[in-house]
């Protein structure tokens, strides 16, 4: 399933990707593959994606199962950091690794452009952003927002 509405504001968005993720769990635990942390599922991840951005004006979440299989764009795996964000927070709860957070960034504190996440595995905090080449690594911005999950 996808959610596809005109951009209103970071809180509805944040809402759809709660629902976006809630939905795509169960294919999370049946259809992809286990990874034995989330440093290896990142790099498997990110083999699997291809960044795309949204339709002007509007916020595009996808599932996960949508994400893969029945993509807005008709490209397997294409999509947005908040698609990207779906991906990571859904794979990290169906392994277990459920101490996350989105974190949100912007050139200003009331508009974020950019969202990634971050799970807390062996006692340090692992960036997760599909939109970058290494985990633990980001873009730089002025303004950042950590929201725990």
């Amino acid at each position: 399933m996808q959610s596809r509405v005109p951009y209103q504001d970071i809180n509805q968005t944040l809402r759809g990707i709660h629902t976006q993720v809630c939905d795509s769990l169960e294919f999370c635990a049946n259809k992809m593959p286990i990874y034995r942390d989330p440093i290896n599922m990142f790099y498997s991840l990110k083999k699997m994606i291809k960044y795309h951005n949204d339709p002007p004006g509007v916020e595009l979440l996808q599932t996960v199962p949508t994400l893969f299989e029945n993509n807005y764009w008709k490209i397997p795996g294409a999509g947005d950091c908040d698609c990207f964000s779906i991906l990571i927070l859904a794979m990290c709860c169906v392994h277990g690794w459920n101490k996350q957070r989105i974190v949100l960034c912007g050139r200003s504190k009331r508009a974020p452009v950019h969202i990634f996440t971050q799970v807390y595995y062996n006692g340090e905090w692992i960036t997760l952003d599909l939109t970058r080449p290494l985990h633990n690594s980001h873009r730089k911005y002025k303004f950042y927002q950590f929201l725990p999950c």
